[in-house]
This record gives structure tokens, C-alpha cells and sequence, in this order.
């Protein structure tokens, strides 16, 4: 089961945090890795909550890039053989994590146990086991009140949880969001009504953005998302019917949408920092390419916008 493999790497992390500039917290029972609220966290434990959301199902490494087309010079690379339950079944941010007194987007394995998300009743990604491994998009820790809600969700104990937290202007969260090229990419092929389930193999690559000013979440969140949006490269090995692939390739970058063209910082405050107003046509990667295996073809979409990733980076 993928709660039971990742609850065995989140002790290992749990255990050397510390080493990592991260903190060990218990919150009502829960076990729960501060990778960057009250410290400074670090690379190391951004790889780590990268490979958490993916249910250890994934590859993830720091790489070198052209700065001349990323901007920056270091990249998050991902690969994956198990896709689906890597990406749509633990990695996407699907679960608004609401309590009285706390809020926070929620990744991670856990969520196929809770399986109340219309994507994994639809591709039948559901888990039923203990414990379970969550990580959490926050600038601040879990309340008492917030840990209780999420165990009571997922049906368990309180101690039977194993939770990671981390903002997006940290560079632990930082590495974690720019993780999830491959991830963006199935799930607006799912939304593009495709086959997901066809997809065999899959790798992304994604620059890491200089993290943003501390308390800044509106720019930490402009940064990561102009990671992908205008810097993702994203490959998929599929096999399905030519025609199939063609219908949708011109559809899945983020380019397809109306408000590609600015940093995701400007376009989010047109819409009163309303995620929902936001064309959801953009939540993609900026190049996309399809190998069949069926048939041999090959088809690529999209561009790099180095331009608008200066302009979200740099200034």
C-alpha cells in the first residue's frame, strides 16, 4: 500500500530532520516535520516532501540548467513508472484542509484514504489502511483542532498520522511545489476528458524559482506557479490511440489558456487572489511532449517564456 511505503520514508525523514534544518513536532500524537514554518528548512527536505507527496513513487533530483532559458540555474527533475498513483492518486493538492482555526492545501498519500475528491472516485485511486503520510502547503503548523479534523476524515486515530508542513516562500516548500510539473500535466489531460490511465511513464523538469519574502505568500505562490506555467518541461509515454492524442496536445500547456502571457502574481490579483476566477486552462506545464508507444509518433506543444520568468524571478 502507498501510505505504508511512504510512512516508513517520512520516520527515516523524521528522525534526521534535524540534520536537515527542519523540526520534529508531536501535535496531539501526530508526528509532524516542520520543514519550514518556525526554521529555515532546506533542500535536503524539499526533496523529502517531494517524495512524500508522491507516495515514494517517484524520482526526485536537483539538476543544473541553462540560466539563458530558465533564468535561474538549478531545476527540479521528477520521473515516474506509476504515474496515476503517484500524481493524481497522492501529489495533487486536492484537499482544502479546513478546521475553525487553521487552513492549509493537503498532498500526499492520505488523501486516497479519505477519498472524498471527485478525481480519485473517478479513477478508483482509494486506500484503506494506517497510518497515513499528508503534507500541507501552510505558513503555519497544524492546530490541535486541524490535526483532529484530518484524522477524523481519513477514519483514524490521531496518532496514526504522519504529517509534513512547509509555506511556499520557504525553499523546502518551494522545491516541493516546483515538483509537481508531471502532476499539473495529468491532471489537465484528466480534465481534457484523456485516458490517464494510459499513461505509462512520465518526467518533468521545472526551474526553481528564488523563494519569496517571508510572510509573502502571494508572491511565494506567483513564483512556484510561474515555475510551471512558463519554465515546465514535461514528457509523457502513453499508449493509446494516435488520434486521441492529437485531439487534446495543443490543449494541455498552459499557453491554451487566455491568462498566459504575465506573472501569475498580476493575473492572481485581477481576480481578487480568487484561485476559482483564474482560467483553469493555465495550471499546466509550458511544454508538453507525447511519445506513443502504440504507433511510434511523437508530438510536442508549447513554449518556454523566459521573459515572464525574469520579470516573476528577478524583480
Amino acid at each position: 500500500m502507498t501510505n505504508s511505503i511512504t510512512c516508513n520514508r517520512f520516520d527515516e525523514l523524521f528522525q534526521r530532520i534535524a540534520s536537515l534544518g527542519g523540526r520534529a513536532e508531536q501535535i496531539e500524537g501526530a508526528k509532524v516535520i516542520d520543514a519550514g514554518v518556525a526554521c529555515h528548512g532546506g533542500l535536503g527536505i524539499g526533496i523529502g516532501l517531494a517524495d512524500l507527496c508522491m507516495g515514494g513513487l517517484s524520482s526526485v533530483q536537483l539538476v543544473p540548467v541553462d540560466r539563458s532559458e530558465f533564468v535561474v540555474g538549478q531545476a527540479v527533475f521528477v520521473q515516474t513508472d506509476q504515474p496515476l498513483l503517484a500524481c493524481l492518486g497522492c501529489q495533487y493538492a486536492g484537499w482544502p484542509v479546513k478546521a475553525d482555526d487553521y487552513f492549509a492545501m493537503g498532498s500526499g498519500p492520505m488523501r486516497m484514504v479519505r477519498g472524498r475528491e471527485a478525481v480519485l472516485t473517478d479513477l478508483d485511486l482509494l486506500e484503506a489502511v494506517q497510518p497515513v503520510v499528508g503534507v500541507l502547503e501552510s505558513e503555519t503548523l497544524p492546530t490541535n483542532a486541524a490535526v483532529k479534523s484530518i484524522a477524523e476524515d481519513c477514519g483514524l486515530e490521531v496518532g496514526q498520522l504522519r504529517i509534513a508542513v512547509a509555506p511556499s516562500t520557504s525553499v523546502a516548500g518551494s522545491v516541493q511545489v516546483v515538483a509537481r510539473s508531471v502532476e499539473t500535466a495529468m491532471h489537465k489531460l484528466h480534465e481534457l476528458k484523456f485516458d490517464v490511465k494510459t499513461i505509462v511513464s512520465a518526467t518533468g523538469l521545472a526551474p526553481l524559482p528564488p523563494p519569496a519574502k517571508r510572510g509573502d505568500v502571494v508572491g511565494g505562490i506567483g513564483r512556484t506557479n510561474d515555475a510551471m506555467l512558463y519554465g515546465a518541461n514535461v514528457s509523457l509515454w502513453v499508449d493509446h490511440d494516435d488520434d486521441a492524442v492529437a485531439d487534446v496536445i495543443e490543449k494541455v500547456p498552459s499557453c491554451s489558456s487566455t491568462d498566459h502571457g504575465r506573472p501569475f502574481a498580476k493575473v492572481f490579483k485581477d481576480y481578487q487572489y480568487d484561485f476559482y476566477r483564474v482560467d483553469p486552462l493555465l495550471f499546466s506545464p509550458a511544454v508538453v511532449t507525447i511519445h506513443n508507444l502504440r504507433s511510434g509518433r511523437t508530438w510536442t506543444a508549447g513554449r518556454f517564456e523566459a521573459k515572464v520568468l525574469r520579470e516573476s524571478f528577478l524583480t
